[in-house]
C-alpha cells in the first residue's frame, strides 16, 4: 500500500473527531472514493465521498453496507465508544464490547472478500490502552485490548490472502471521548495524517500522536512483537502443512 492516492477507502465513524479528519485526509492524498459510514451519515461538499449508512453493531446495517460498495482497498475501523465506568454494571461492559470488538469484526468479516480481491488492507484504530488499562474507562481498555489481539490474531491468519492489518494505537486525541480528560491532546487532524503516513510505510503497529509515540520506543524490536512474530511463524506453517 504504497499511496492512498486512486485508492477506494472506508472509514467507520467518520461523522466527527479522528472519523472525520481520516475523511479529509484521504481526500487530500487523492484517494478515488472515501466510503463515510455512520450510524447517520452527513453529506459532503467532495463528490468523491459516499455517505453511508452503518452502525457497526446492526448486522443487517453491515451487509447492507458491504452490497453498496463495489471495489475497496482500504478499511478503516474507526468507529468506538468510551464510557466512564467501573465494572459494576455489566451492560456498560457489554456496550463496550458490542462496538469496539465485535463491530470491527463484524465490519472485516463482511467487507474481506472486496478487501482480499484488492490486496488491501485492514486500519483498526485502537488505543494505547490496549497495551496499559485506564481504571477510568476499564470497559473501554479491555474492548481495545480484545481488539488489538484480533488486529494481531488477522494480521497472521489474512497475511496469506494478500491482507495486510494494523494496529493504530493512539494516546489522547482531542475529540468529544477526551472532553473530560485534563491533559495536553493531539489534534485529530495531525492523528489521521500520522495514520495514513503509517500505512503508507507499511507499519503494522502505527503510533500517531507523541503520547504514543513514547510507547514505541523499542516496541519494535521488544519481546512482545517477538512473540507476535513467532506465533505467526507458527501459525503460517501449521497453515502451509495442511
Amino acid at each position: 500500500m504504497p499511496t492512498i492516492t486512486d485508492k477506494s477507502v472506508l472509514i467507520t465513524g467518520a461523522n466527527r473527531g479522528i472519523g472525520r479528519a481520516l475523511v479529509e485526509e484521504a481526500l487530500r492524498r487523492g484517494a478515488r472514493r472515501v466510503y463515510a459510514a455512520a450510524r447517520a451519515p452527513q453529506p459532503h461538499p467532495d463528490e468523491r465521498v459516499t455517505p453511508l449508512t452503518l452502525d457497526v453493531t446492526d448486522p443487517e446495517q453491515v451487509r447492507r453496507a458491504a452490497e453498496a460498495v463495489d471495489s475497496l482497498d482500504v478499511l478503516v475501523n474507526n468507529a468506538g465508544v468510551a464510557i466512564y465506568d467501573d465494572l459494576t454494571d455489566r451492560s456498560v461492559l457489554e456496550r463496550h464490547l458490542a462496538v469496539n470488538f465485535y463491530g470491527p469484526h463484524r465490519v472485516t468479516e463482511a467487507f474481506l472478500p472486496l478487501l482480499t480481491s484488492a490486496n488491501g488492507a485492514i486500519v483498526n484504530n485502537l488505543s494505547v490502552n490496549a497495551l496499559a488499562a485506564l481504571p477510568l474507562v476499564p470497559g473501554y481498555s479491555i474492548s481495545k485490548a480484545a481488539a488489538f489481539s484480533m488486529t494481531q490474531s488477522l494480521r497472521a491468519l489474512l497475511a496469506p490472502q494478500g491482507v495486510s492489518v494494523h494496529a493504530v494505537l493512539t494516546g489522547i486525541v482531542d475529540t468529544d471521548m477526551s472532553r473530560g480528560v485534563e491533559m495536553p491532546k493531539a489534534s485529530p487532524e495531525s492523528v489521521a495524517s500520522a495514520v495514513f503516513d503509517g500505512l503508507e510505510k507499511n507499519e503494522e503497529d502505527i503510533f500517531p500522536d507523541p503520547m504514543a509515540e513514547a510507547m514505541a520506543v523499542g516496541w519494535h524490536g521488544g519481546p512482545i512483537k517477538t512473540l507476535e512474530h513467532r506465533y505467526a511463524g507458527l501459525a503460517q506453517g501449521a497453515s502451509a502443512a495442511t
